[in-house]
């Protein structure tokens, strides 16, 4: 009766561990990003507000890191960037296209959010002839 009584409390708690690991998701993460979230396993370690394994991506919009200055990091994660933490495995597996959407979003997190990616300007001056 302890034994059979004792598997049915281990069951319990698995099935409570089990709904709590798959409810992970806050109610301030959009339903299309927390998609994305939980298919590239970014859930495991982010939240938007709290830091958890790796920063908050509220933290991470404070960076001012540009959209495509984030898909990079996703990609090539860049340890130096956020000491204190453990270094994040590269997700390369993550599309381009869900990188960016994910990046967009980030961003979107800081009061003034950066929608553009990166650009280089470049100023030409030209020169005048003095005449003699």
């Amino acid at each position: 009766m302890k034994k059979t009584f004792g598997i049915l409390i281990a069951s319990a708690a698995l099935a409570v561990a089990s709904f709590d690991a798959n409810a992970q998701a806050p109610a301030d993460i959009p339903a299309d990003m927390n998609v994305l979230m939980q298919k590239y396993t970014c859930i495991a370690c982010h939240r938007p507000n709290q830091r958890l394994v790796g920063p908050a991506y509220a933290d991470v919009a404070k960076k001012k890191y540009s959209n495509d200055e984030i898909v990079k990091l996703i990609y090539t994660p860049n340890p130096a960037h956020w000491p204190g933490y453990p270094p994040m495995a590269p997700m390369t597996q993550v599309p381009k296209e869900d990188a960016m959407k994910l990046a967009v979003w980030i961003n979107s997190l800081d009061g003034d959010a950066k929608t553009k990616t990166t650009t280089k300007k470049t100023t030409t001056t030209k020169k005048s002839k003095k005449s003699a």
